[in-house]
């Protein structure tokens, strides 16, 4: 089932809705309603953070990637959204698409990291995440591991994989395949992908079917494996991390990006919280808490247990062209959707 769908007429997508109040001395003016696809618990400090320090007031309703990308492209200017944060880029650009976005301020594109922001400056990087491939150690050594992510498309790596195709992490994955490498070449290692590899539902759940034993791999992002580290390591007890880096697709650093909808009747407020979030305050909750996404804030450091996003060695990717809708076409197409 395609997870990149338009929303039918007069059909409203439903969020769940957390209102963080300023203090009492602050203006109904003085507030926020944020379009959040990011992880919730990372978002709910963030705001909890911004408000005690500014006295704005955040409404936040959480639902998935696309399908808010969709829900705004449908409300259109009169959307009541300020703020748009999304955990992949391909949700981003599709609004950015409908020329539903305002430009960031400079000030705030210039304290984020080189690459982090799409060219056009209409929305920007508030974290990061690097795709790795997780494996069972009790029966792959690292001289057996893929030396690329395209290797995983050979015949000697059937039924040996797992992967969650349907979810707006992998489509983002090969969104950057598809600006990579071409079409031709991703058609390919879809085609591989779907001989091979079987589908499962969640990354989570991917990374503890390797753990059990089930499968020998699993591409995924980084951060579900330290957040169970970091938690009770009983579905990471059996599993190693390979990074591709060598500028591989399977490098690939996908951006959480942010945008102010132009409809913002707040935008003093929204590029207020986005210059927050990607400064020392909101890099800092990345650093210090339990989401174990990458910073992307000019000198900021990510949390200890990361490996360095410099070492990454990630390939240049262009935010803005990461293409959902064609990369859903050539899924669907290969079977995978």
């Amino acid at each position: 089932m395609k997870t990149s769908f338009t929303l039918a007429a007069g059909v409203a997508l439903a969020f769940s809705v957390l209102s963080l109040s300023s203090p009492a001395s602050a203006q109904v003016a003085d507030s926020l309603t944020i379009y959040n696809a990011q992880h919730e618990g990372l978002t709910k400090e963030w705001a909890k953070a911004f408000t005690e320090e500014t006295g704005i007031a955040v409404t936040i309703r959480q639902g998935g990637d696309l399908e808010i990308a969709n829900q705004i492209v449908q409300e259109g200017a009169n959307s009541p959204a300020d703020v748009f944060l999304t955990e992949n880029s391909p949700a981003m650009v599709l609004v950015d698409g409908k020329g539903l976005f305002a430009p960031v301020d400079k000030a705030t594109l210039d304290q984020v990291l080189p690459g982090f922001h799409p060219a056009n400056g209409n929305w920007v990087g508030i974290a990061a995440r690097s795709t790795v491939f997780v494996y069972d150690k009790t029966k792959l050594t690292e001289d057996k591991l893929p030396k690329s992510m395209l290797d995983l498309a050979k015949p000697e790596w059937k039924g040996r994989w797992t992967a969650s195709p349907s979810g707006a992490d992998f489509q983002a994955i090969v969104g950057a395949l598809l600006q990579l490498k071409g079409e031709e070449a991703t058609a390919a290692w879809l085609k591989g992908m779907k001989e091979n590899a079987t589908p499962i539902r969640g990354n989570s759940t991917a990374m503890k079917a390797v753990n059990a034993g089930q499968f020998e791999g699993a591409l995924i992002y980084h951060y579900y494996y330290f957040g169970d580290v970091a938690k009770t390591g009983e579905n990471t007890k059996n599993i190693g991390m390979h990074y591709f880096k060598n500028q591989d697709p399977g490098a690939f650093v996908s951006i959480s990006g942010g945008g102010v909808l132009a409809s913002s009747k707040h935008k003093e407020q929204a590029q207020t919280f986005l210059k927050w979030v990607t400064g020392k305050g909101g890099q800092k909750i990345l650093r210090d808490g339990t989401s174990f996404e990458y910073a992307v804030g000019k000198g900021e450091a990510s949390n200890k247990m990361l490996t360095p996003i410099a070492d990454l060695q990630a390939p240049k990717v262009e935010p803005s062209t990461l293409n959902n809708a064609k990369v859903t076409d050539m899924m669907t197409a290969a079977g995978l959707l």
